[in-house]
């Protein structure tokens, strides 16, 4: 059994063949599938994906770079606690920082991230982090919302959330670990010029590790540069599982477990 803890499946690059492409993950084993909202309009839509199919949750928030167009400050934080309200939400994302693409002024970013932390303080539910270029800042914010949560004896200060697209060093890992966060690896630690992730992926500690396809994005080897989809994350659990030394079952039983204690969704894995 395995979960993909990061796909937007609400796509227009699935729109063709998006039953197949969930039926093709459930027959390789993909049990449950996490799809997150970069906007209100695709957190809507992930949303109703999720309800109309048993094993899909959703993650709903406004990602850095949409949010110069997408940010209506309390109108967009009361969509979004209003969609939070279905069963189907276990967590509220994409959010973070990116200052490589930069879209977004940074003092817009920082205001955005902060606000969508403080609703999931407030729901309760756990983050998935997006950070490009970020590290230092993000870094900054994330340590004194845990504080926060931590001094209001808030259980989500043990559960806080998965830094998506985990690529830092050992050193950053341990770091985000030391929060409570999780890390989420995905397709470039199976790229033939990406040694360096592996690395850091054998340094990291299994328990706090999830794996995810971004999909459609960043295919694993050997569909690097083609459509991604939530099937492919076995491959990312056979990549992980062998330079960490283990065999598949315990990677692929691991990390499922570990994203059921993160996002608590009703199905056993």
């Amino acid at each position: 059994m395995l979960v993909d803890s990061h796909c937007h499946l609400y796509f227009d690059a699935y729109d063709e063949d998006r039953a197949e492409v969930i039926a093709r993950a459930r027959r390789d084993g993909v049990q449950v599938m996490l799809s997150l909202g970069v906007d209100v309009v695709s957190s809507r839509a992930t949303v109703a994906l999720a309800e109309a199919h048993e094993g899909i949750y959703a993650a709903v928030g406004v990602h850095p770079n949409d949010a110069s167009k997408a940010w209506e400050g309390e109108r967009t934080l009361e969509a979004l606690r209003a969609l939070a309200a279905s069963p189907k939400v276990v967590a509220i994302g994409e959010i973070g920082l990116d200052y490589y693409r930069d879209r977004t002024p940074r003092p817009l970013q920082w205001h955005v991230l902060r606000q969508q932390l403080d609703l999931a303080a407030e729901l309760g539910l756990p983050v998935s982090i997006h950070n490009r270029e970020a590290t230092a800042d993000l870094f900054g914010i994330l340590r004194e919302w845990v504080a926060d949560l931590r001094d209001e004896g808030s259980p989500l200060a043990e559960r806080p959330g998965v830094w998506h697209a985990f690529g830092g060093s050992v050193a950053e890992g341990e770091k985000a670990v030391a929060l409570g966060f999780r890390l989420g690896i995905g397709g470039p630690l199976t790229f033939k010029n990406a040694p360096e992730r592996r690395e850091v992926a054998a340094a990291l500690p299994l328990r706090a590790l999830l794996v995810e396809t971004d999909s459609p994005f960043l295919a694993p080897h050997p569909y690097r540069g083609r459509r991604n989809e939530p099937a492919y994350v076995r491959l990312v659990a056979a990549r992980l599982a062998e330079v960490q030394g283990l065999d598949f079952e315990t990677v692929a039983a691991a990390t499922s477990h570990n994203a059921l204690q993160l996002f608590q969704w009703r199905d056993s894995v």
